[in-house]
């Protein structure tokens, strides 16, 4: 959902070309009066294929710009998602502008992180919440009664649009959301992961949204803003992730959200699964010795980090360090400590924070295989080949998968 990388070409098409083209047309503009022209000109394409559910267009310009012009890429990417998270809606005669928000929860245990659905008093202390720190006076809300885990979140524009559009209707009519809850997919358990809650805010045109875009007395700073819905929602999330630490994150748009909870999650899965192998296996974190490897068909998509115990080449767990868009690593630099915001270095650091010293960083790109019998993905060992992590047979049998 949040990440996007290169895939194999597509057979262009007229409107491919013509939304790749209005995307570097707009990377390239030089006054805001040509900023207008071309954003209307490419929201139009993004619309239509947005309506007509046509997410392999607009993926495949997404594939293109990122190949040729990264400006562009950007422009399109944001242009895609902001028309997928937000929208304008006539109701009775009043215009609404409309945001889909990601409430996102980071959590991390040695036991497993639920999901699942909302009671409504859940519901209500999250309505009142967002309504007592977030929202602004004239804002109008939906929240739908689930905490998503990542995988069971909407993994496109369009079905993000979809979304919104449901909640949307419900929000300014203070009427039923209506989207189908059923047969959601199966939660992977892992021991650090984001939990989402998922809502929308509505408010009359051009009145604000959020309560640090008034005007005081009613005014409440982001920061402020935070603390306020933190404290209100501690009691509430404490109640749903029972066993969990956790962490809340300001409520914010969806992409952004997705990505920022996911890049939170990261450093976190390290001091889990430093955790989790000290009370499985009764092993300290300077114990435990890391190998670290970079996977991906042609450039890195994600890190691998194999866990084994010091002065054995057995792998007995693995954690993935997903790359985002603004992430990516030349083939030249995959380990390469000197940058200091390179995935490399703060995959260390991370591991250095959890307690582990013994690190070692291949220099190759790791084809991104996967085991062909339980599809559970392949860890890096100090030899290069990629294997897969299994704990000893006398660990306890029922563990978390691989974060």
């Amino acid at each position: 959902m949040a990440v996007h990388r290169t895939k194999a070409s597509q057979r262009t098409s007229p409107d491919l070309e013509k939304l790749v083209a209005d995307a570097i047309s707009l990377a390239a503009s030089g006054s805001q009066i040509e900023d207008r022209f071309w954003e209307e000109r490419l929201n139009t394409r993004l619309m239509r294929l947005l309506k007509s559910q046509n997410q392999n267009a607009i993926d495949a310009a997404l594939d293109q710009t990122f190949r040729i012009n990264t400006i562009a890429f950007e422009v399109l990417a944001d242009s895609a998602e902001t028309l997928a998270e937000s929208l304008v809606m006539e109701h009775e005669g009043k215009s609404w502008d409309v945001l889909l928000l990601a409430l996102p929860i980071v959590a991390h245990t040695r036991y497993q992180i639920p999901s699942g659905p909302l009671s409504v008093s859940a519901i209500e202390s999250t309505a009142l919440a967002l309504q007592g720190a977030i929202a602004s006076t004239d804002a109008r809300l939906a929240i739908i009664p689930w905490l998503y885990s990542i995988d069971q979140m909407p993994h496109s524009h369009c079905q993000t649009r979809l979304l919104t559009e449901a909640l949307a209707t419900a929000a300014i009519t203070e009427g039923e959301i209506k989207i189908e809850l059923r047969d959601m997919t199966e939660t992977i358990a892992v021991l650090a992961d984001p939990r989402f809650i998922i809502a929308v805010l509505a408010a009359p045109s051009g009145m604000p949204l959020f309560r640090w875009q008034a005007e005081p007395p009613t005014r409440i700073e982001r920061g402020m803003s935070l603390i306020g819905w933190k404290t209100a929602m501690q009691d509430t999330v404490a109640s749903l992730l029972p066993g969990c630490e956790f962490d809340l994150l300001l409520p914010e748009s969806y992409f952004t959200n997705c990505r920022l909870a996911d890049k939170q999650v990261r450093p976190l899965s390290m001091r889990a699964a430093a955790n989790f192998l000290e009370s499985t296996l009764g092993v300290l974190p300077a114990g435990l010795s890391c190998v670290v490897g970079a996977f991906g068909e042609e450039q890195a998509d994600e890190y691998r980090i194999s866990f084994s115990l010091k002065g054995s080449s057995e792998i007995v767990y693995g954690v993935i360090w997903p790359l985002y868009d603004r992430e990516t690593v030349t083939n030249d630099a995959l380990n390469d400590l000197s940058e200091d915001e390179s995935p490399i270095k703060k995959i260390c650091d991370a591991l250095h924070e959890a307690g582990v010293e013994d690190i070692f960083r291949h220099a190759m790109l790791f084809d991104p295989e996967l085991c062909d019998d339980c599809g559970a993905p392949l860890f890096p060992d100090r030899s290069g080949e990629a294997v897969h992590a299994e704990l000893p047979d006398d660990a306890p049998t029922q563990q978390p998968l691989f974060h």
